[in-house]
């Protein structure tokens, strides 16, 4: 369906579960689909999966996404690893500038799936997944019955430690050394939940044969066991290609969207941790997947309306169907060994 002025009907910025979901609508309903990815993001980080339905714990997010990938292939999106350094609104497209300008990429519509980076406090710290976690909704779970360590210093600590204490009662908060900048109303709330104020740095930890946390040392020599924890100090917004673009932000950095994905700027949607919302993949599949049906609305020629008929006249039988070339015979070759494979079986 590509319009053959542009290169692509559809770039995805950023290879996470909401620009892969987005992908894979977009490529099925018949939308020739580019993916550029920088690699790395929160979901490559994920030791185990959690909270997925159909996907057991025992995947990791370097194996989800990697099936997700080939998924997206095999229905014809065109993967890249690259990095999109610049995006700009040429008129009826969007150029998009990969790998710092040496090529450049012309398509009609983007959606932006770059995410966010977690503020990481300074070390000594555990490895990510094995006692050092970001995303509470995923893996408080692990943490019943277990010691749990909180760090930061401001509001959004305070209340992470004090939510829990719905999962066990051995939780700590650590200051780290910063004076807390949590508001009056917190202070009152957290002296009324037992949970112990650890205001002394870090000097050193120990980790058990598995690599999972065991225990941290404070500088005034205490030694305090944990299985894991959770440090809240923010999060930094990959809204780069978003405020060159003009679409608007919201006042934490993230970009302000509509229910399907739509940002202030026409033809430019946004998806994922980069919008405001819960940062878990099924919300972000959520998420991609609506984009990618908004996106085959916008950009579908058929039905054509009654102005479009008025001024272009009917539809012709040799404009049918819609769908490129190209991914009129990888949908074609998919149906033919799905049905081969459904024989064999």
């Amino acid at each position: 369906m590509t319009d053959s002025d542009t290169d692509y009907d559809v770039a995805i910025v950023g290879g996470g579960p909401a620009g892969l979901t987005a992908a894979l609508y977009t490529t099925r309903l018949g939308l020739d689909t580019l993916i550029v990815n920088r690699g790395g993001g929160r979901a490559a980080m994920m030791q185990d999966t959690h909270n997925v339905i159909g996907v057991t714990e025992d995947t990791s997010g370097v194996e989800f996404l990697q099936t997700a990938r080939e998924q997206v292939e095999a229905y014809g999106a065109t993967y890249r690893r690259g990095f999109v350094s610049d995006v700009a609104d040429v008129g009826d497209a969007f150029a998009l500038d990969v790998d710092d300008g040496e090529d450049t990429v012309t398509v009609r519509q983007v959606v932006l799936a770059t995410g966010f980076s977690d503020a990481k406090p300074d070390p000594p710290l555990p490895p990510t997944g094995r006692g050092l976690h970001y995303c509470l909704h995923c893996d408080a779970y692990m943490f019943v019955d277990e010691s749990v360590y909180v760090m930061g210093h401001g509001d959004s600590a305070a209340y992470v430690a004090m939510i829990m204490l719905n999962f066990t009662d051995e939780v700590d908060l650590l200051t780290r050394g910063d004076d807390p900048t949590w508001s009056e109303d917190t202070d009152q709330m957290l002296r009324a939940h037992p949970i112990d104020v650890i205001h002394e740095e870090i000097s050193g930890m120990t980790r058990g044969d598995d690599g999972w946390l065991e225990s941290f040392e404070f500088e005034d020599g205490t030694v305090r066991e944990y299985r894991g924890g959770f440090p809240m100090y923010g999060s930094d917004y990959n809204n780069d290609l978003a405020a060159a673009l003009g679409c608007d932000l919201t006042d934490d950095g993230t970009v302000a969207v509509d229910d399907h994905g739509r940002t202030s700027v026409d033809g430019v949607y946004a998806v994922g941790d980069l919008v405001p919302g819960h940062n878990q993949i099924p919300v972000a599949m959520g998420q991609g997947a609506k984009a990618g049906i908004a996106i085959h609305m916008d950009l579908r020629p058929f039905p054509r309306s009654v102005e479009d008929i008025d001024r272009e006249g009917p539809v012709d039988a040799d404009e049918v169907p819609a769908i490129s070339e190209s991914l009129r015979e990888t949908a074609r070759a998919f149906r033919e060994g799905a049905v081969e494979s459904a024989a064999d079986d």
